[in-house]
């Protein structure tokens, strides 16, 4: 199979250069133009299968490139970069025929995934997709990392609820991947083709998200130059996620819960209604049943958001999927930042292994990304963790552990304990509890501790246990 040939436009030569190397080391051919004018000629000249473009470009923009090339090349997928400003225009010019909008600043695996799944669709079209193509009604979740019971326990509710209109509210704590479920219940869902249209209550002053939501006509206040689509049109027919719902005030739940129930929106200013066709999605990290016993969150609408909840669980509730993450964290930010590929010591995995996350994955993601920008060596070892990591291990432990000196996998502490001796402590008081558990069953003990069965056998002979058959 070929690769896949981009062309990226955008007027900042800083930005052009930037997409350029990311895609080059993903393995795809690019190009790229300046302005819409050049895009082109190139358009015209080269058997090109994803444009991605930006949509303020002077001479042409992004949105005159995407109507003048869907004229003649349909085929052709667009995906459009825009600021968080400009959001409404990128979801229009998806009604235009684009694949998908990106907003700056945006991270490089958002941008990879969204890429993707347009090659993977244009495959698809021509024919060129794997041959052995999963069935229709089967889950594709991969952005979700795990196998632990709690996880495939999201995977199935994935699986039984994408197929339904129903209403979802998915709910717990910050960065356990609550956007990832809703993403994945869209796009496998009847309205995959259509827009899944993201907001973020919190993250726009109150006085302007009902305009944001409803969309509102020229003139209607101070500094309304043009009509402005809301989001539940731009969603039409598709999806709308209302990440952190909560954070609404009342009197605009009021008219939320009358979009949804009516399936009509009044835009501010406006003299008629509009019927919209819109699957909610909605996440929060608070308990909405306590809000609505506060009177923060009226009863009637979170009934309406609740159809089907989805829980997700914490990370320190499925440990042994933190490995899994681990690695996958690891290899992309090697990808990102330009270097091999590094292996974790078996210190920094026990380290990472213990730590309680009170950020969940979103925390683990970062901790990676700044191991392997500060790790020298081809492994990540403590020292380029977080202080954190070591004072969860102190805390468990009756040894302080001093980080004045940090060399290697061993730590200099007050009463010269290692590293290495702590965290085998801690290695073998787990084997032995999942030894216990299982009643001494060391296949068993193996899948608690979400490890192989060799793997147990070299642990257990490392410390002195008794490494025997069953």
């Amino acid at each position: 199979m070929s690769p896949g040939h981009i062309l990226v436009v955008d007027d900042e030569k800083s930005m052009r250069d930037f997409l350029s190397i990311f895609l080059r080391k993903q393995g795809y051919l690019v190009d790229c133009a300046d302005n819409g004018k050049q895009a082109l000629e190139q358009i015209r000249s080269k058997n090109l299968d994803l444009v991605i473009t930006d949509i303020r470009m002077p001479e042409m923009d992004g949105m005159q490139l995407l109507h003048e090339v869907k004229q003649t090349r349909p085929d052709l997928e667009f995906i459009v970069m825009t600021a968080f400003s400009s959001t409404a225009d990128a979801i229009h010019s998806m009604k235009m025929g684009a694949y998908d909008y990106i907003t700056k600043p945006f991270k490089l695996e958002d941008i990879k995934v969204t890429i993707d799944r347009a090659m993977q669709q244009l495959m698809q079209k021509k024919g060129r997709g794997n041959e052995s193509e999963k069935p229709e009604k089967e889950i594709e979740v991969k952005e979700i990392i795990g196998n632990s019971q709690p996880i495939r326990k999201i995977f199935d509710m994935i699986k039984r609820v994408a197929g339904t209109n129903a209403n979802i509210l998915i709910t717990g704590e910050s960065g356990t991947g609550k956007e990832l479920v809703a993403r994945a219940i869209h796009f496998n869902s009847h309205r995959r083709e259509n827009p899944f249209v993201t907001v973020n209550c919190g993250a726009i002053p109150s006085e302007l998200m009902e305009s944001e939501l409803f969309g509102h006509m020229k003139g209607s206040f101070t500094g309304s130059i043009r009509d402005k689509e809301g989001l539940f049109k731009l969603a039409h027919e598709g999806t709308l996620f209302l990440d952190e719902v909560s954070e609404l005030n009342l009197q605009l739940q009021v008219k939320l819960l009358r979009a949804i129930q009516e399936r009509k929106i009044m835009p501010v200013g406006g003299s008629g209604e509009i019927n919209v066709n819109v699957r909610i999605l909605a996440a929060t990290n608070r308990d909405l049943k306590h809000e609505v016993n506060a009177q923060n969150f009226r009863e009637d609408l979170f009934y309406r958001l609740n159809v089907i909840q989805i829980q997700m669980p914490a990370l320190r509730q499925r440990r042994e999927d933190i490995p899994l993450l681990v690695n996958h964290f690891v290899k992309r930010s090697c990808r990102e930042l330009g270097r091999e590929v590094l292996r974790v010591s078996e210190a920094a995995m026990m380290l990472l292994a213990n730590y309680d996350y009170p950020g969940n994955v979103r925390e683990l993601s970062n901790i990676i990304e700044r191991a392997v920008a500060l790790e020298s060596s081809d492994q990540i070892r403590p020292q380029s963790l977080p202080p954190a990591m070591l004072e969860s291990v102190e805390k468990e432990t009756a040894e302080p552990i001093s980080r004045r000196e940090l060399t290697g996998d061993r730590i200099d502490a007050d009463n010269g304990a290692s590293l290495d001796t702590i965290l085998e402590q801690h290695e073998r008081r787990y084997i032995e509890a999942a030894l216990k558990k299982t009643g001494g069953v060391k296949t068993e003990a193996a899948k608690e501790l979400g490890i192989s069965f060799r793997s147990l056998r070299y642990r257990l002979q490392k410390l002195g246990m008794d490494a025997g058959e069953e």
